[in-house]
């Protein structure tokens, strides 16, 4: 299993974000097509962005009763996305019913990962709204495993996390992190941060990076130092 960086296209509408990846000429960075920009244009923008040879994450965090969770994902399965995720919070038995609407009939499907305590999460906010007393780093385990018994691929977390889920939950679970910036950028609303090299040093199998590439003057050299950084 590689590591890569995923693009996250958090933009408001079909012509920004091809316009964006119109900048990528020699290379078809994996996108991330979160909630804002899937809200905007529908399926359509997913069978778009993947005609023009991008792996796609698509982090629509589905949180709802089993069996809604479970038909929402049947239909994004038709998609041919690389990546979904849900959030770990909506229990083991709604992951697995997730799971089963997600395989298809021939038995292939997207990987399925789960969210554990979003990035801009800290312990406060977490004890203040979510009445939530444990640790922040307790909680995260807790929900991985959960989501390894429930036959998930991995867990969305913070790069901080990254190594201690690979050891709870063995190396080839999966880690996907946000929260990466590069040193000398601004952490916008993001708490629990690293760079990409040191998401590398940490266990992180993708990172996820948004603005440090999408809103630098030169994005296509954003994107080459993130991977150098990360990849190697």
């Amino acid at each position: 299993m590689g590591r890569d960086v995923i693009v996250a296209c958090d933009f408001a509408g079909k012509e920004e974000t091809l316009n964006f990846l119109d900048m990528f000429t020699d290379v078809k960075p994996f996108v991330k097509i979160g909630m804002e920009l899937f809200y905007a244009e529908g399926p359509d923008i997913v069978r778009e962005i993947k005609k023009r040879g991008h792996k796609i994450f698509l982090d629509l965090k589905l949180h709802d009763i089993p069996n809604t969770v479970k038909k929402s994902m049947a239909v994004l399965s038709r998609l041919d996305v690389d990546i979904c995720n849900l959030h770990a919070a909506g229990t083991v038995n709604m992951m697995k019913a997730a799971l089963e609407g997600l395989t298809r009939e021939d038995g292939t499907r997207p990987l399925l990962i789960a969210v554990t305590q979003l990035t801009s999460t800290d312990q406060e906010s977490m004890e203040k709204d979510l009445l939530i007393k444990e640790p922040i780093d307790k909680v995260v385990m807790h929900y991985a495993e959960n989501a390894k018994k429930a036959g998930l691929d991995g867990v969305v977390c913070s790069p901080l996390e990254a190594g201690k889920v690979h050891a709870v939950c063995g190396s080839d679970f999966l880690t996907v992190t946000p929260g990466v910036r590069f040193a000398d950028g601004d952490l916008g609303d993001q708490k629990r941060v690293m760079t990409p090299a040191a998401a590398k040093e940490a266990g992180s199998d993708y990172i996820v990076v948004g603005r440090p590439i999408t809103a630098s003057d030169d994005p296509v050299a954003a994107y080459k130092r993130c991977c150098n950084e990360f990849i190697g």
